[in-house]
Formats: structure tokens, sequence, C-alpha cells
């Protein structure tokens, strides 16, 4: 999915704060992806405060829509630079098109993911036999050293593990214990360029599981449905009287409620997570996380580079080779089999970007 805000907020992103004992609740943002018909998306990072989890730098979430009042998803071809695109669907079938000559439709319980690297063209449509569209888009953040790739696309499948009462679709990277290609089809995992996890947990009504973390990553936990409750132990510095054997199930420590659409970030250092569903309704949450992504960003539109200079030469490029049909063959490529014509980007700012240091 594209950022299509006709004035898109820069983010920057420099070093933030990833120690902390309690969880941090992030509310998520409304945002119009177009017209007046047109989707609204939850967007919940980049915000405040808070650009990046891990190498993760995007959060949408929508749904879910009744297609035949939404329109549902119509996004045409737009380019990014810099990044991983991940779509994730509870509901729905969406088509996916891009510059590397990909075409694949993504449904509940299977990932999407396109490296954009140096450059890529994309395309995402609603089919016409959707009816409810749901799920989430995720960006996640090259490192300096990989950005630069060729870009590429893939699919797989995933498969459930069952933790405790929960049902965990780990889509990229690992969890402690389950990795992602244990839920993948044989085809194996999709390819990350930095320690990282992203998964689905789903808990029945009252059901409840101990979710470990890698003690080295912050982490995301993003509610679909919900309420969900989330529990994290005393860190090693914090006062605890849990006893070392204690049953995770039973921990004691601090705990958050988190409504449908919220966000909540859990610092680096804890080694897992309780979380519950109320008594009368089952939970759904996208957990997300990986090591704090050390590198300084500056994201706008739908490119992420390092400075001023590189977005701009990027708008120009596309702008150029694309809109202009300057160069087909240019650094973003054409999108085949889409019909109507590409997302024009809109205008710089009128001053220059700038990475936090």
């Amino acid at each position: 999915m594209s950022n299509l805000e006709r004035d898109p907020v820069e983010s920057v992103s420099g070093p933030e704060p990833t120690h902390a004992a309690a969880i941090q609740v992030l509310a998520p943002r409304d945002v119009p992806l177009g017209g007046p018909r047109a989707m609204r998306v939850r967007r919940t990072l980049p915000q405040r405060g808070r650009t990046t989890i891990g190498a993760w730098c995007f959060v949408d979430h929508y749904g879910p829509d009744d297609v035949a009042a939404s329109g549902g998803m119509l996004v045409p071809p737009h380019p990014h630079t810099g990044l991983q695109t991940v779509s994730w669907l509870f509901e729905g079938e969406i088509e996916h098109r891009d510059s590397t000559g990909s075409a694949e439709f993504v449904r509940p319980g299977a990932v999407n993911l396109m490296t954009a690297g140096r450059g890529i063209a994309h395309s995402e449509v609603s089919t016409p036999a959707t009816t409810r569209l749901h799920g989430v888009q995720l960006w996640i953040a090259l490192p300096d050293a990989s950005r630069g790739i060729a870009p590429f696309f893939e699919h797989a499948q995933v498969e459930p593990v069952i933790v405790d009462d929960a049902e965990v679709r780990v889509f990229a990277g690992s969890l402690p214990g389950v990795e992602a290609s244990d839920g993948l089809d044989q085809e194996g995992a999709v390819t990350v360029f930095s320690p990282l996890v992203g998964a689905q947990v789903e808990l029945p009504a009252g059901g409840e599981a101990w979710i470990e973390l890698d003690p080295a990553f912050e982490h995301g936990l993003l509610v679909d449905l919900g309420p969900l409750t989330a529990t994290i132990p005393a860190l090693d510095d914090e006062p605890d009287d849990a006893r070392p054997d204690a049953d995770p199930l039973a921990v004691a420590g601090h705990t958050t409620g988190l409504a449908r659409g919220e966000l909540g970030y859990i610092g680096v250092g804890h080694e897992g997570v309780r979380l519950r569903a109320g008594a009368d309704a089952p939970a759904r949450a996208v957990l997300i996380g990986g090591t704090p992504f050390g590198e300084e960003l500056v994201m706008w539109w739908n490119f992420i580079g390092r400075d001023h200079d590189e977005i701009a030469e990027f708008r120009r490029q596309w702008q150029a080779d694309v809109i202009a049909a300057g160069d087909a063959d240019g650094r973003f490529g054409t999108v085949d089999g889409f019909d109507g014509a590409p997302l024009p980007a809109p205008e710089l700012p009128t001053v220059r970007l700038k990475p936090r240091s």
C-alpha cells in the first residue's frame, strides 16, 4: 500500500529511547487514502516520539471495511525505495503487481513481501470477489548496506503454531523457539535484512499465552481484535517478588490493557509477554519487533532515504521517468497489467528534509 496523503508528513528517525519498564500505548491516527469514498486506515507508525520499532517503520491497520461502501483498495502504480513492504490480511483478497514482473494475490494466511531495494513500482487492488477488506500494511526499513540491492518479490503461505491457548503465525523473522520456516511452506521463510519478527497471535475468549521474546529486540503489539491485556515481568533492575521458577502465565509485573487499534510498545530487555483475551471475546494482535534500528532515516511519501537530496532525486526520477514517460526502464521500471495511470508524487516541502541526529 502506498502512502497516498497529498501532503505527507516528513518522518525523520534517529536514536530513540528503547529501554522501558512499562508498556507504552501508542494511539492511531485516522488517515484517508485518496478521495471521499476512499479507504481510511489507522496509522500507528511513524508518530511523534516513536518512528521505528526495530526496522519496522510504518504500520497501517484497516478494516473491516464493507467494500460496497468504501470502494475497496485501488492503489495505482507508485514507487518505493530503501524498504520492504509486508502485506498481511485478515479478510479479503488483494492483487499485487510490480515492476519486476511479479503478479500475485494475497489472502488471509499468506504473506506478500516486496523488497524495494534501489527502487520499484507496484500496484495493489482488491479483487471483485472481495466484499470485506481487513488487514495491515507494514514497512521495514532496509539497513544502509542492503538498501541498494535489486528489487524482488516473495510470497509464502503461513501455517499456525500453537503456543499455550494461542495460534501464532510467524510471517517474517522469528520468535524464540518458533522460526518463520516452521510455519511457512516448503519454499522457506521470506527474506529479511536485519534481526526482526513479524507474527499474528490469536486467542480465544478467555484464552492466554506466554509469548517468548528476544530480549535484544524492542517490540510492538498492534491489537486488531480486542481488548487485549498484556503483562511484562519486571526488569532485572526493578523489584520483583516472583520466584525464579514461577509459571510465566502467573507472572506479575506491568499490566496494560490495549484497545482495538492501539499499539503497545515494549522496550528491550524483556524475555516474554503474557497475553490474555477478555472473557467474552477473542483477541488478535500483530507482533512486530527487532533490534533497535541505529541508522538515521528520512521517510517522505513512499521513499526512504538518508538525506533531502536523495529523496529529491528519487522524486525527480519518478516524475521524469514514469509520470512523464521518459524512461520505462529507469530506476522504478514499469508495472504491466494495471488499467490506469501511475500516481504522481506530491510536491516536496519548501524546507529541506533533515534526519534527526
